[in-house]
């Protein structure tokens, strides 16, 4: 049917108007249904739903990819509505699905996202795209595509992988950087709106070619088909289940009989004795809990068993007094340097056994050397007190 000629098509040739080559270029535009351009959204729709949440994660920004809009055109009606310079990322699918598709992003956008996955606040420049920006979006794209082929194997029930995304500068107007495409190709345009903290309001656009296109969506439409199937594979099980019932029954229950006549007489005994018991349990002797008391005979061993440890040694240190300096203070220090006490002259000073303060004393001379006359022993709710 697509070989003949329509009564329009032949009164052109007639006519000589060069016209007549129009229709079929139609015809390939008007290729996909809106129920497959709807598809289409849909995929889009969830696919970058989920990349947005990987980029939130590598640019530490809320990350929005929303209302994808399908449209099939041209790449010549492309190339005349995108003149200036974009950045574009190619995605091969290798396995479960055969294909590629193409991402663009406009060239300030990939800057603003490289800066922020070096760690900057997004700033952009007017220098052109460089070998980083290119390797930067890659990346980022790849982890997205990634997550993206994630939801799509779970979608179309097969498992979905992808090459390493390859990312390039380009003008639609320039023959020699398309990858996967011919000037008089029909490509489907996904374009959606991304927007990435209060810093990108911009668009992402998604090419893919018309075949491809179409493998998409009757992957879709093949993955909901097991879902009406599943009731006829599931009522045919029932028809078979009740043949094999009476042929158990009656071997069930002359089994199920003796045994509960066996075994009657055997659950009753524990019946009988656990009675009686419970009936003896209700009465119960309470007494008032009775402590042993610390009588002097038995403060007088605890004194002996004392005696084993008296040979530990200790450490007792007098302590005249304490203060604290900033470190530059300490870096003066020199001979001849004075150092002032928290205590004043004549004060007792502090004993102190294995770091613990025990008691005070006064410093007195004996025989050339100095020594210490404890004048109090401190007691427990005093060192607290101290500590």
């Amino acid at each position: 049917m697509s070989d003949m000629l329509s009564q329009e098509e032949i009164d052109a040739l007639l006519r000589g108007d060069s016209a007549a080559p129009q229709p079929d270029s139609s015809s390939q535009i008007e290729a996909l249904s809106d129920e497959e351009k709807d598809a289409l959204g849909e995929i889009g729709n969830i696919s970058m739903g989920t990349s947005a949440t990987t980029l939130y994660t590598l640019l530490n920004q809320k990350v929005s990819i929303t209302t994808p809009k399908v449209t099939v055109l041209s790449w010549e009606e492309l190339a005349g509505q995108y003149p200036i310079p974009y950045v574009a990322v190619q995605v091969e699918y290798k396995e479960g699905l055969v294909g590629s598709n193409l991402l663009i992003l406009k060239e300030d956008d990939v800057k603003i996202i490289t800066d922020l996955m070096m760690g900057g606040s997004g700033q952009t420049n007017a220098e052109p795209i460089t070998e980083l920006h290119l390797s930067a979006i890659s990346e980022a794209m790849n982890q997205m595509i990634g997550s993206s082929s994630t939801s799509l194997a779970g979608m179309f029930n097969k498992r979905i992988d992808i090459s390493p995304p390859k990312a390039f500068s380009m003008l639609f107007n320039d023959p020699s950087v398309m990858r996967n495409f011919a000037p008089e190709d029909i490509v489907v345009k996904i374009s959606f709106r991304m927007e990435i903290g209060d810093i990108i309001d911009s668009e992402i656009m998604q090419l893919l070619p018309i075949d491809f296109a179409r493998t998409l969506v009757n992957n879709l439409y093949n993955s909901m088909e097991p879902q009406y199937e599943a009731p006829k594979t599931t009522a045919a099980k029932p028809a078979v289940e009740p043949v094999a019932i009476p042929k158990v029954q009656p071997q069930a229950k002359p089994i199920q009989n003796e045994l509960s006549f066996d075994r009657q007489p055997a659950y009753q005994e524990p019946m009988r004795t656990q009675a009686p018991a419970k009936e003896e349990s209700k009465i119960v002797n309470v007494q008032p809990i009775q402590y042993q008391s610390f009588d002097d005979s038995q403060y007088a061993n605890e004194k002996e068993s004392i005696s084993i440890i008296r040979d530990i040694p200790l450490e007792v240190t007098v302590e005249l007094g304490r203060t604290k300096k900033l470190i530059r203070d300490i870096l003066e220090f020199g001979p001849g340097t004075i150092l002032e006490l928290d205590k004043l002259a004549g004060e007792p000073v502090d004993i102190l056994v294995n770091g613990k303060y025990i008691a005070k004393g006064e410093v007195v001379v004996i025989d050339e050397s100095f020594g210490v006359r404890i004048t109090d022993i401190i007691s427990a709710s005093k060192r607290l007190t101290k500590i």
